[in-house]
């Protein structure tokens, strides 16, 4: 059923350039955004893809994304969605020989997604703030408590435009934080920098829309730093429904954070990117912004979503030097002692080479697999996603 209709007007995005960054050349780098709005005024869904450089596949459910979306009617959509392909540039053009890397900035080493501003570092007056709008609406404390993050992240990026300015990866935070900082729902497009399945990252207290996204697996994580970018946008609301909590007031608000991890990185596997598609705009047919024919799905043939924590995956690095070989498959069922690759191992020792078998500590299944069949001792070259049961 569509919201309203009289005649069909068709959903024409807002493009909007933002400026990153002036490179020593000359030339600049710039970020995109695709607004897509409603005939109806509602809630903001906010989806970016590629934060680390190899990790692709989440372009290509944009790019999908924004072919159907311009296919509807305005009256099929109530509120609005934010697209952000390629969302970190530097990182999406950073080269290794015919390899993308960019999961770290070159110029300082960390992680692209560990670094993200965090509001409850600075925000000291949560109890205070709860105990003050103990019987407010949610909706109107929610407008209030978003301006009181876009206010606290201005000030903490106030340097921008001075004479000492901020590094880049502040400058490059700012922008990117301030695109979502008012939206109810976030979703975050992530790949394996190997080859992985797909699964999700779920916040405790928001379980049950993890099916909805069409994908059988999930991380839970009941405890997280704030630096990643789902984290730095829930981290806030979280601990503002835990202030009203100790105040005797159950309330959860209207606002989600996702990451989705689609598969292999530096590939855009044809199942991975129709997933990650189909999952986003089930998503957002459930909580009420888009009036499909076909979506959401009914409840009947959404997946049971197993839920784990990130002890439960295994990483094996390589005991000795050598090239990985018979490497069990993706989705491999193993049992302890089951046999998961071979080492084929060149010691400068003066005898023929020989085999290092390496064998599972755990049941599980193979979780991910590195790309490169060469491993130095220490290297990474799979994971084993274990059975918490046994």
């Amino acid at each position: 059923m569509r919201f309203f209709r009289n005649r069909f007007v068709a959903v024409q995005p807002t493009i909007t350039s933002i400026e990153l960054q002036q490179l020593a050349s000359g030339d600049r780098l710039a970020l995109q955004v695709y607004k897509f709005v409603g005939a109806q005024p509602g809630k903001k869904a906010y989806v970016q893809a590629n934060l680390h450089g190899c990790e692709i596949v989440g372009n290509a459910a944009i790019f999908d994304a924004i072919e159907y979306l311009g296919t509807l009617d305005a009256a099929d959509l109530c509120g609005e969605i934010w697209l952000v392909p390629t969302c970190n540039p530097p990182a999406t053009n950073q080269r290794g020989h015919f390899f993308s890397t960019g999961r770290y900035n070159p110029y300082d080493g960390r992680d692209w997604n560990r670094i993200f501003w965090d509001y409850t570092a600075e925000a000291k007056d949560l109890p205070d703030f709860a105990r003050d709008r103990l019987d407010c609406d949610p909706d109107a404390i929610r407008g209030e408590f978003v301006d009181r993050i876009r206010t606290a992240c201005d000030r903490a990026h106030g340097r921008i435009g001075s004479h000492s300015s901020l590094p880049y990866r502040e400058r490059y935070r700012y922008r990117l934080q301030s695109l979502c900082l008012d939206a109810n729902y976030l979703i975050d497009l992530h790949a394996s920098s190997n080859r992985g399945r797909e699964y999700l990252y779920c916040f405790q207290s928001r379980e049950a829309s993890a099916p909805d996204f069409l994908i059988d697996c999930g991380v839970l994580m009941p405890t997280y730093d704030g630096f990643a970018f789902d984290e730095a946008f829930m981290k806030p609301w979280l601990a503002l429904e835990a202030a009203f909590a100790d105040l005797g007031r159950t309330l959860q608000f209207d606002v989600e954070a996702w990451t989705l991890e689609l598969g292999a990185g530096s590939t855009i596997a044809p199942a991975s990117r129709a997933l990650g598609t189909r999952g986003i705009l089930n998503y957002l047919a459930r909580k009420g912004m888009l009036a499909l024919p076909d979506l959401p799905l009914p409840a009947a043939e959404l997946p049971d979503v197993r839920f784990f924590t990130r002890e439960q995956i295994r990483h094996y690095h390589a005991p000795v030097g050598g090239m990985a070989v018979d490497r069990l498959d993706l989705g491999t069922i193993v049992r302890a002692g089951d046999l998961l690759y071979r080492l084929q191992c060149f010691d400068r020792d003066g005898n023929l080479p020989h085999m290092h078998d390496v064998r599972a500590e755990a049941d599980g299944l193979v979780f991910d697999i590195a790309v490169n069949q060469s491993a130095n001792q220490g290297d990474y070259v799979l994971s084993i996603l274990e059975d918490e049961s046994k």
